[in-house]
């Protein structure tokens, strides 16, 4: 969105300002897409946040959080073949994007080696 403002549009207003002769460029509003991702309390990536630091947690309930919390949300899709599969779908800009839930959990936890992590408790000071 930030990208949107600061280089589409003021540069189509810079223009006009300086009498450029231009071609409108139309370009999506696409903050409904960033707020499925990042909006804090239903965001995709706050929804990981909240399954990674929750004991016993996988890929199989973060999907099943990601379906009750935002089936029916503008730009989500789970139909029964995504829900089936482990599946969700987001709807960017340029069409259906389709994610697959395997190894998200894993790989978001932001876990220390256990060589790292007995190092550190084995430290004095």
């Amino acid at each position: 969105q930030q990208f949107n403002l600061f280089v589409l549009k003021n540069e189509q207003d810079e223009y006009e300002q300086e009498g450029i002769k231009w071609s409108f460029i139309s370009f999506p509003d696409n903050q409904d897409a960033l707020d499925l991702i990042w909006k804090k309390g239903y965001g995709i990536l706050n929804i990981l946040d909240d399954q990674c630091r929750a004991p016993g947690t996988t890929d199989k309930t973060f999907a099943n959080d990601l379906y009750q919390k935002l089936t029916g949300k503008p730009r989500f899709e789970a139909n029964f073949r995504q829900v089936g599969a482990r599946q969700f779908g987001v709807f960017h800009y340029a069409g259906l994007v389709e994610y697959e839930t395997d190894g998200f959990v894993e790989k978001n936890r932001d876990e220390l080696p256990k060589e790292a992590s007995d190092l550190l408790l084995s430290s004095s000071s």
